[in-house]
């Protein structure tokens, strides 16, 4: 906004013109001097005559008639504007006027006035820094010195100097502690991940792929009987020859020669103990003890539930000629891995006081875990040849 100016600089002073006016003949060039009055005949005898005397100045003078308007003319007042300001062209309080001086009132609109009244900040250098201040803050205070640094390039435009980038790329630029705390955070996730993908595929996938192979077994064994293909004598470790059927469990798994996990237990079937020193003779043996493993979880898990069995409950063994008929006898919940006497032709423990045709179910305990072993012996009740059909145990 631009300073207001004195329209004439030039010309008589206020006092110049007033005396002038009344004083002498008066100056054409003056403000005042086009109808001066002469001498002080016209005032003298207005206000000294019998106008403005005792007698005048109840009767005509205030009160009686009014002087002729060519006899006063009100004295013409040049409006008074400040000096414009040296440091500052934003409004400030001017100094009051010289005596008989009016002022006169800004040509702006009030809705302007009040405008840049209210925007612009007045008072001195101090006043103006604050206001400042507050604008850049919202608590009146600039931003920090770091906010500053890093935006002022993108802000302003400008190039930031080699040793401000060298500055903000050290101070982005993650401290070892924070790398290596990524670096730790980093294989607890991976590792986490990992042991969940080795859960899932032993609990959920081992199962799996365990009945497809134990599945496709089965119906491989019983084909071959059908067809006549199946030798009823010796076999090789890992072939299957028989199935088992716990009707209470709802189980139905071949029985493969051997007890190892590659070949047999991890594929979904039941191994017989015919190798080595834990050899047991098979189901049609006139007396002995057929041992039988299987996984408890995991890999198919036959075994998982053979701990619900009770006394009397079935258990069948079908080969390519008969069914051999057990009935539950006793269960021996904990053992040591190493105890192999379970498995004599009349095992300790087991209730069975002489040589007879038993079974030993083996598998781990407690679940999840390979630290003890369950043991579930049986007594055969039953030889039947498969000629005469299926027993009772897996009919009802």
């Amino acid at each position: 906004m631009t300073a207001l100016r004195p329209e004439r600089e030039s010309g008589a002073a206020y006092g110049e013109s007033f005396t002038d006016s009344y004083g002498d003949a008066g100056d054409q060039g003056t403000s005042y001097g086009q109808q001066p009055y002469e001498g002080s005949d016209a005032l003298g005898e207005w206000y000294g005559g019998e106008n403005y005397g005792a007698e005048g100045y109840g009767s005509q003078g205030y009160g009686g008639e009014v002087p002729p308007a060519a006899a006063v003319q009100e004295p013409y007042a040049e409006p008074y504007i400040p000096p414009p300001d040296d440091e500052t062209v934003a409004l400030r309080i001017a100094d009051p006027p010289p005596r008989g001086e009016a002022i006169r009132p800004s040509p702006a609109s009030p809705a302007s006035s009040a405008t840049s009244a209210s925007s612009t900040p007045t008072g001195g250098r101090a006043a103006r820094r604050k206001a400042a201040k507050r604008r850049h803050g919202r608590h009146g205070g600039s931003r920090p010195l770091s906010e500053a640094d890093e935006t002022g390039s993108e802000s302003s435009g400008a190039p930031l100097s080699r040793m401000e980038a060298r500055r903000q790329a050290k101070a982005r630029r993650p401290s070892p502690a924070t790398v290596a705390s990524r670096a730790i955070g980093e294989v607890f996730i991976t590792t986490g991940v990992l042991m969940l993908l080795f859960v899932s595929y032993q609990l959920w996938w081992t199962n799996v792929r365990a009945h497809a192979q134990a599945d496709k077994e089965a119906s491989s064994l019983q084909d071959d009987w059908a067809s006549g293909k199946g030798n009823p004598g010796t076999f090789e470790p890992g072939q299957g020859f028989a199935l088992l059927h716990i009707p209470k469990l709802d189980v139905v798994v071949p029985i493969a020669e051997g007890i190892s996990n590659k070949k047999v237990l991890d594929r979904g079937m039941v191994g017989h103990y015919g190798e080595g020193k834990l050899k047991t003779p098979m189901p049609d043996a006139k007396t002995g003890n057929f041992g039988l493993a299987g996984h408890r979880n995991t890999h198919g898990e036959p075994f998982r539930y053979i701990n619900r069995l009770a006394q009397g409950d079935a258990i069948v063994v079908e080969t390519q000629d008969k069914y051999f008929v057990y009935k539950m006898a006793s269960i021996l919940p904990v053992t040591s891995p190493s105890n192999v006497s379970v498995l004599d032709p009349v095992p300790p423990g087991s209730g069975f006081t002489g040589p007879g045709r038993y079974i030993t179910l083996t598998t781990c305990t407690p679940e999840f875990t390979s630290k003890y072993r369950l043991i579930v012996w049986g007594k055969m009740v039953e030889e039947r040849p498969r000629s005469k059909g299926k027993p009772d145990a897996l009919v009802n």
